[in-house]
C-alpha cells in the first residue's frame, strides 16, 4: 500500500511541494531485501530501507533531493575551506544482516585520508514527509558515527553513544561548523546561488 503522507513545513515557503512516497511491506525477510535491491539495481531511486523484517520503499520528491543536494554542496564548501579531507558517498548501500538493518543515506560522508571503510562517518537525511522508519533506530545498530536530521530548515546532528544516539548542539565530527548558518542557505533558489551566498559568507570572516 501506497502511504500518502503530508510534507513537512519549510519554512515560509509558500507552495504545496509534492510528497515522499513510502511503501511499507511487513514480514519481509533479509533475502527479499536484498532481491529488491538488486532489482533495483543502480538507480538512486526509490530507496530501499530494511529495519528487523520491514521494507521500505521510499521515492523522495523534487524537493527532497535538491535539499539533500543543496546540504551536500554546502558541506563541502566549508570542508575545502577548512582543508578537510573528505570522500562524498552519496545514497552508499549500509548494511548488516547481523543486525537485520539496511539503509540508504540521502547523502554520507567519510573525512581524512583516502580508506575503504564499512560505513560513512556521517550519514544526511531529508525529513520532507512523515511517514518514515525510525532512521536512527537504523543506523544506531549501523554504527554510523554522526546523523543529521535536516528538517523544516533545521539541521539536528546525533552523535552516536556507544548503543544509542544522542542530539548535540553542533557536530563533534567537524567541530566549528556553523549548522544553522549552513541551513540558512539551503531554501536559496538555486544550488549555485547558495553556493555562493555560502562560500562568500565564510570567506568573508
Amino acid at each position: 500500500m501506497v502511504t500518502q503522507c503530508q510534507p513537512v513545513e519549510h519554512g515560509e515557503r509558500a507552495e504545496r511541494p509534492r510528497e515522499d512516497h513510502y511503501v511499507h511491506l511487513h514480514g519481509a525477510s533479509w533475502a527479499d531485501y536484498l532481491r529488491l535491491i538488486a532489482i533495483r539495481g543502480d538507480r538512486s531511486s526509490p530507496r530501499v530501507t530494511y529495519l528487523e523484517g520491514t521494507l521500505e520503499i521510499m521515492t523522495p520528491s523534487r524537493q527532497h533531493e535538491s535539499i539533500k543536494s543543496t546540504l551536500g554542496r554546502l558541506l563541502e564548501v566549508w570542508c575545502l575551506h577548512r582543508a578537510i579531507e573528505f570522500s562524498a558517498c552519496g545514497s552508499w548501500t549500509i548494511e548488516a544482516e547481523s543486525a537485520e538493518r539496511g539503509v540508504e543515506p540521502d547523502e554520507c560522508y567519510v573525512f581524512g585520508a583516502a580508506r575503504e571503510p564499512e560505513r560513512p562517518d556521517l550519514a544526511i537525511e531529508v525529513i520532507w514527509t512523515s511517514g518514515g522508519l525510525d532512521k536512527l533506530e537504523v543506523y544506531r545498530k549501523l554504527r554510523v558515527r554522526e546523523v543529521w536530521f535536516w528538517r523544516a530548515g533545521r539541521v539536528q546532528p546525533y552523535a552516536l553513544r556507544d548503543e544509542r544516539y544522542e542530539a548535540v548542539e553542533q557536530s563533534e565530527l567537524l567541530p566549528g561548523l556553523d549548522l544553522a548558518e549552513l541551513a540558512s542557505f539551503v531554501g536559496r533558489p538555486t544550488t549555485s546561488e547558495a553556493v555562493r551566498g555560502y562560500r562568500a559568507a565564510i570567506r568573508g570572516r
